[in-house]
C-alpha cells in the first residue's frame, strides 16, 4: 500500500486547500456570465432548436405557408430572445458586481469614520474633564460612534451575502473568495435617443413577438380573403388582425417610453458624476490646506483626520455616482435592445 507524503496529505486535508480565489474585473464578470450563465445557455439552446425546426420546415415540400411562417418567426424570436437575454444578464451582473464592490468600499469608509469618532469621543471626555465641555457633548460623540460602529457591522455582514449572489450568477463555486477590482470609467453616451428608439420592433423580444403576431394575423386575413372560405372566417381573421395591431401599438408606446426614461436617467447620472468629481476635488484641496495648517501649527491633528475622512467620503460618493451611471447604462441597454455599456460581446 502506497502512502502519501505527509506534506501533501496535510495540504489535501486542510480546509484552506479547498479555498479558491477569483480575481475579477467588471468586464470579466459580464463575459463570464454571458459565456456560461444558465439563462444565456438556455436561450442559445432554444435558438438552436428553433433554427433546426426551420431548416426541417424549409426542407419539407409539404410544409404549408402558415407552418413555414411560424417556423421562421420562431427562429427570429429566438435570435431576439438570445440578444435580449444577454443584455438582461449583463444588467444583473453589473448591478450585483457594483453592489458588492460598493459594500467593500463602505467598510473602508466606515472604518475610517469609526476611528475619527473614537478620537472625537476621547477629545470630548478630555474637554469634559477640563470643564470646557458638557456631558451632552460626550453623549453626542458616543452616539455618533455607536451609530457608525453599527453601520460598519452591517456593511461587514452584507458583503459576503452580496458576493454570494454574484457568485451564483457567474456560476462560481460557493465559498470562492472574489477579489473585485474597481470598475472602469463608464463610457460617455454617444448614441442619440432617436437612434435607440428606431427599430425596437426588431430588437426587443416582446415587440418582435407582437409584430410577428400582427404579421401572422395579416397572413390569415389574406388566406381567408377568397370565394371558397366562409365569410365568418374572414371576419374573425380581420378582428384578430385589428387586435394584434392594437397590441403592437400599445407595446411600442410602452417601449418608447421606457427607452426615453432610461435615456434621461443616464443623462442625469452623467451630470451627477461631474458634480461628484468636483466635490472630490474640493475635498482634496481642503485636505491639502489643513495638512499645511498642521505643519504651520494652526490646526490640530484631529482636524486633518476629519479632512481625510471627508475626502474619503467624497471619493466614495464619486464611486457611487460612477456606479449609478454604469447601472443606468445597463438599464438603457436592456430597454433599447442595444448595448451602450461596451460590456456585451
Amino acid at each position: 500500500m502506497k502512502h502519501l507524503p505527509l506534506t501533501l496529505a496535510l495540504t489535501l486535508l486542510s480546509p484552506l486547500a479547498a479555498a479558491q480565489t477569483l480575481s475579477l474585473s467588471l468586464p470579466d464578470a459580464v463575459t463570464r456570465a454571458l459565456g456560461s450563465g444558465p439563462d444565456v445557455t438556455t436561450a442559445r439552446a432554444n435558438l438552436q432548436k428553433a433554427q433546426a425546426a426551420l431548416r426541417s420546415a424549409r426542407a419539407d415540400p409539404t410544409s404549408i405557408i402558415t407552418s413555414l411562417t411560424q417556423a421562421e418567426q420562431a427562429a427570429a424570436a429566438g435570435e431576439a430572445t438570445l440578444a435580449g437575454t444577454k443584455l438582461s444578464v449583463a444588467q444583473s451582473v453589473v448591478s450585483q458586481y457594483l453592489a458588492a464592490f460598493e459594500a467593500s468600499g463602505k467598510i473602508n469608509l466606515n472604518t475610517a469614520q469609526v476611528s475619527l469618532d473614537e478620537r472625537n469621543l476621547q477629545i470630548a471626555r478630555a474637554r469634559l474633564a477640563a470643564r470646557v465641555a458638557t456631558a451632552l457633548d460626550v453623549s453626542r460623540a458616543q452616539a455618533s460612534l455607536n451609530q457608525n460602529r453599527q453601520e460598519l457591522a452591517d456593511a461587514r455582514a452584507q458583503l459576503p451575502v452580496l458576493e454570494a449572489q454574484l457568485a451564483r450568477t457567474l456560476g462560481v463555486n460557493t465559498g470562492t473568495d472574489l477579489r473585485l477590482s474597481a470598475p472602469p470609467t463608464p463610457p460617455k453616451l454617444s448614441v442619440t435617443l432617436a437612434a435607440l428608439q428606431t427599430g425596437l420592433e426588431k430588437r426587443l423580444p416582446t415587440l418582435v413577438q407582437a409584430a410577428q403576431g400582427a404579421d401572422l394575423a395579416a397572413l390569415q386575413v389574406r388566406l381567408a380573403d377568397n370565394d371558397y372560405t366562409p365569410v365568418r372566417t374572414l371576419q374573425d381573421a380581420r378582428v384578430a388582425l385589428d387586435n394584434a395591431g392594437r397590441d403592437l401599438q400599445t407595446a411600442q408606446r410602452g417601449a418608447l417610453t421606457q427607452v426615453r426614461d432610461a435615456y434621461r436617467t443616464v443623462q442625469d447620472a452623467q451630470e451627477r458624476v461631474d458634480l461628484a468629481r468636483q466635490s472630490l476635488a474640493n475635498a482634496q484641496t481642503t485636505l491639502t490646506q489643513t495638512q499645511a495648517k498642521l505643519k504651520a501649527g494652526t490646526a490640530a491633528a484631529v482636524e486633518v483626520q476629519q479632512a481625510q475622512v471627508q475626502a474619503q467620503q467624497a471619493a466614495f460618493a464619486l464611486t457611487q455616482a460612477q456606479d449609478n451611471l454604469w447601472r443606468s447604462l445597463a438599464v438603457l441597454g436592456a430597454a433599447s435592445g442595444t448595448d451602450v455599456t461596451g460590456l456585451v460581446r
